[in-house]
Formats: C-alpha cells, structure tokens, sequence
C-alpha cells in the first residue's frame, strides 16, 4: 500500500509568538484573502472565549517558497519584506488580535484606518466594545490594548488600576483579590496557545487556493464571489486589484483637480458586487456556482482542468472587467436612473436590482451598440420595472440567469430592446397598476420600492413640494450640504391627531398613504394640528389653479383633509398608484 502522504504538518505557537511573527513580518497576508478586520462585536466575543479558555479554532499557514505576492499585516513597515510563512486561514482572527494586543490601526472593509478598542471589566471579567458608557464608567479598562502596547508589567497595571478604581469607591479585599486575578489572567492571554496547520511550500498556488475554498465552503463564512476572488488572486492578481481599486474610490470624495473618479450618489460598491456584473457581462450568467470551474478551465465534456482553457476564460473575464470598470460607462448608466426620476441611492431599495441594470446596460451598449439616448430610456426603464416589481428580491440569481438567457439570442440592438421591453410590459400590467401597486402601497416599510418609485414619479413629473412653490428635484439633490435635509417625511394625519380618534396601531399611523414630502420648516409649523386646521391655512398661500396641481401631484383626493383616516389611505392609494404610472409613463 502506498503511505498515506499530507501536504501539511502540525505546529503549535503561544500568540505573543505569532505577534512578535508578524511583528518582524515573517508571517504574512497572501493576495488570496483581503486585509480586513472583524466587526468589533466579534472581536469582542473572540477575546471572552480566550479569556475563558475555549479553543478558538486552528490557523492555516503555507510555507512562502517564492518570496513575494504577499501583504504585511498591519500599516507599518516591517523589518522583513518577504513572510517566511502566510495566512491561508484565520487572517480576520489573528488580524484582530494583532491589532489589539498591538493597539495598532487596521484597514477596515471601507478602505478606512480605525482602531478596534475592547474594554474589560476586572470585576467580573467582562468584554465590551469600548463605547462612551465603558469609557467613563471606572469598573472599565476602555482599551485593553494598554495592558500589553505600555511595556509595563502586569503587577504595575494591576496596581495602577487599584489606585485608580480606589478614588471611586472602597474596595474589600477580596474585591482586590479578585479584581487582581482577573487582570493577571487577561494579562496572559499573550501566552494563548494556538495550533497551526502549515501547508508545506512545495504545495502550488493553485492547490492552497483549492484548499481555502474546500475548508471555508464547509460553513457559511464565504459565498460563491469570494471563492473566485480567491481564484483570482492566485490566477488574475491584477484583475481583483482592479475591483478593489475601483470599490475603493467609488467610497471616497474626490478631491478637486484629482480626474474622474467611480465616486457617486449611488452606492459604494464593493469588490464582490463588480465580480457579479463582470460575469453577467462577460458570461451571460447570473449564478455564480459554475463559474469557479469555468474559470479553473474545467472542461465539461472531459471534466479535466486545461491551462490553455483557464487562460481563455480569464482573458474573457477580463474584457467584461474594462467595460465594467470604465468610468464613463459607470456615470452614463447612473444618468439613466436619474433620468428615470432616482436621484441618489436613498431612492434605491435593491442594490441587486441596480447592478443588474447596470449589467444589461453595458450588454446593449458593448454587444448590441444600441444608441446611447435609447439605451438610457430603456434602462431608466427597466430599473424603475425591476425594482417596482421587486424583481430581484427573491433567488436574484436564478431569476437574472433567466433574463440573460433570454437576451443571449437578440441578434442585434432592436431584438435586444424589444426582449427587456417584452419583460417590462410583462411585469408592469393593468392589474399591476390598478390592483398589485396599491395594494403594495398598503405599508409602513420606510424603505418600500413602492414608495421609492412614487417619490421617482414626482422627481420626473417635476411636482412641487406640498404647500410649497419650490420643486422637489430641486430638493432632492444629493450634492446638497445642508445641515438638515431640505425635505421631510410628514404625516398628513400625525400621530397625536390619529390617538387621539383611538389609532394607535404605528403600522397604521405610518402608513405610506400618510406620508408626504414638505419643507422641513413647513412640517414644524404643522406639528400635532389635525389637517382639518391647517389644510385652509395652506391653501390660502396657492391659487385655486396652484393648489388643485399640488393635490393632484401628491395624490391627495378632494376634501381629504374631512376625510376618515381609513378612508383617505385607501383612496390616496389608489391615486398614488396612478401617479407612480404617470411617472414611469413619460419614460
């Protein structure tokens, strides 16, 4: 028989070991995993199960045979560039814990340096995350990091915080006792121990990856998208530096004079979401499960790996990369959801829904040329459809794979426009309008798609702003700064006026149907005052012809403001509806 042969060995480290590792830099970041720390939370959690003394999960390390392709951990330099050893898995724990026995900055998921601060009461041995409450409280350490990054010794902090806690209130001597304990045992979690698993170096990258991949899909912690940004890291470095680039500076303000920039109102996207137009584009799908083998080069009839194969499906996710990342693209296609009455992605309820649109945007102007002013209606379409309809809310995946393959035959740009207008006259019915929509009005959802694209209807019809001359696209614009918002959610029956006729139900009260955009001072003004009050007041500022423009823009029936509560909701619904097809209609 032949020996049994592992492709790793076991080894076992105390944490101040691996620290002081990673502090010369001879233990690294592989370009399979991102930098990027826990939340807080977890961290906190982590240190309370060390504290406790409950294993806390092994760590994967491959031996660096080349000497390069690695990242440090943490921002400063280190004395050796070249890790003798890098984090397969256990990055995110052994990150965070380098950071706060450290009390060093970490890059977060935003792109932005913070520091993770975990406090810890003595008394009972309790974690927090370090708050304004734990930092005035003295039973707290607010930042434990000063029991290690201090250089003093453990007898010195235990006495320091006796004197200091002592000023507050008389402590027993068991207190002490107890209280020293408990420092010297957090004191020790340096000597933590932890067991390694090293993949020797002989191991190819191809493999460490496929490695990450079967340990990390055996639980929850990654999806489909970053299973293939770890196969990129290893096979196409620069193609996820490009997305992490781009996700990057789409989060950032440009400054002035720095060039185009994917910044905008819209959504700071990240890596995996650029990842998931890329392949839409590129290979007609909308599920993500299949695509780590195609892009490994398996081949489907004789389900080998082909180099060759591999190197074919990269250079074709690579092409649908630069359409995706191309900056003008990227604004165009938000030009079209402005167009269509989303001015910022406040107005946005499906990020899902977005991207896809932003998908098919780049299918009919990449493979189907479909003029650019015919191209933005159309998507200005769509995505008012979609994200009405709710179309990617539930198996987005499946349902976007069935949409590409039926865009997949159009020949050119008019079958292409005709398909996703087929699609949309499917979706947007006369029973959706006069049945499905206003019953999808009946909500007190603050982020409801129906209510978005009412608010979308009133951008493109250009409606006034209730009891006001002024317009809400005028409002409504995100490159506003202002120290208040320019508009507020006003209930036109409020809330005292609603309890006091016995309404007490919120999921009533906040009914969309009762809600309108006014001029913050406007809502003010108004307060708890029944409308049967304040409505004449109003009305006094408009002429007869103004005023019965604005109800009509806002959806508000004759003689609402005598109307029973229950009453008006249903019939401003109804009306809303109605508003919401005006809008998509001039589209």
């Amino acid at each position: 028989m032949n020996e049994l042969r592992t492709v790793f060995k076991q080894v076992g480290y105390a944490l101040d070991g691996l620290l002081h590792y990673i502090d010369v830099g001879d233990i690294g970041l592989p370009e399979i995993q991102r930098p990027f720390v826990w939340p807080a939370t977890k961290v906190r959690d982590l240190f309370d199960s060390m504290y406790k003394g409950f294993p806390v999960g092994y760590l994967l390390f491959w031996s660096n045979a080349s000497g390069d392709g690695a990242r440090q951990i943490g921002l400063d330099d280190k004395a050796h560039k070249a890790p003798a050893l890098l984090i397969v898995d256990g990055q995110q724990r052994l990150t965070s814990l380098y950071a706060v026995f450290r009390g060093k900055p970490i890059m977060d998921e935003n792109y932005q340096t913070r520091r993770i601060e975990i406090a810890f009461r003595p008394r009972d041995g309790k974690f927090e995350v370090c708050d304004a409450a734990t930092r005035k409280d003295p039973e707290f350490i607010p930042d434990i990091s000063v029991m290690w990054s201090s250089g003093s010794s453990s007898h010195k902090l235990v006495k320091t915080f006796l004197k200091q806690l002592g000023t507050k209130r008389e402590l027993t001597e068991d207190e002490e006792e107890s209280i020293s304990h408990n420092l010297d045992r957090l004191f020790d979690l340096q000597k933590f121990p932890f067991t390694a698993l090293e993949i020797a170096s002989s191991v190819d990258e191809e493999h460490v990856a496929d490695i990450f991949v079967r340990i990390n899909s055996e639980g929850v912690k990654l999806n489909q998208a970053d299973f293939i940004l770890t196969l990129l890291s290893v096979f196409g470095e620069d193609l996820r530096v490009a997305f992490e680039r781009f996700s990057r500076a789409s989060r950032t303000v440009p400054t002035s004079g720095s060039g185009p920039s994917p910044y905008n109102h819209f959504i700071s996207v990240a890596p995996d979401q650029l990842l998931r137009v890329s392949v839409a584009v590129g290979f007609n799908r909308g599920r993500l499960k299949s695509i780590y083998q195609v892009l490994r080069g398996k081949d489907p009839d004789t389900e080998q790996f082909s180099p060759a194969l591999r190197d074919k499906q990269f250079a074709r996710l690579r092409e649908s990369q630069t359409s995706v990342l191309n900056l003008t693209h990227w604004h165009r296609f938000f030009n079209a959801l402005i167009g269509a009455g989303f001015r910022s992605g406040e107005l946005v309820s499906s990020q899902n829904a977005l991207l896809y649109a932003y998908a098919f945007y780049l299918i009919g102007k990449t493979r189907h040329n479909v003029p650019d002013h015919e191209l933005e209606r159309l998507i200005g379409r769509w995505f008012y459809a979609t994200s009405l309809s709710g179309r990617y809310t539930s198996s987005p995946e499946t349902i976007m794979d069935g949409d590409l393959n039926l865009t997949k035959e159009a020949g050119d740009g008019a079958a292409f426009v005709a398909v996703l207008s087929k699609l949309i006259n499917d979706t947007l019915t006369s029973d959706f309008w006069t049945i499905a929509l206003p019953n999808d009005l009946e909500t007190s959802a603050a982020r409801s798609p129906s209510l978005f694209a009412y608010y979308a209807a009133q951008n493109v019809l250009k409606a006034p702003v209730l009891f006001s001359k002024k317009r809400i696209p005028d409002l409504l614009d995100p490159t506003l700064q202002t120290k208040k918002k320019a508009l507020d959610r006003h209930h036109l029956f409020p809330r005292a006026c609603l309890e006091s006729q016995g309404v007490e139900d919120l999921k009533v009260i906040n009914q969309a149907a009762n809600f309108a955009l006014l001029e913050w001072p406007d809502n003010i003004d108004i307060s708890d005052t029944p409308p049967a009050e304040y409505v004449p007041k109003m009305k006094a500022r408009f002429t007869s012809v103004e005023w019965e423009e604005m109800s009509r823009m806002h959806a508000l029936p004759d003689n609402w403001d005598n109307m029973p509560y229950l009453e008006f909701l249903q019939k401003r619904r109804a009306l809303m509806a109605q508003i919401v097809k005006q809008g998509y209609e001039t589209l």
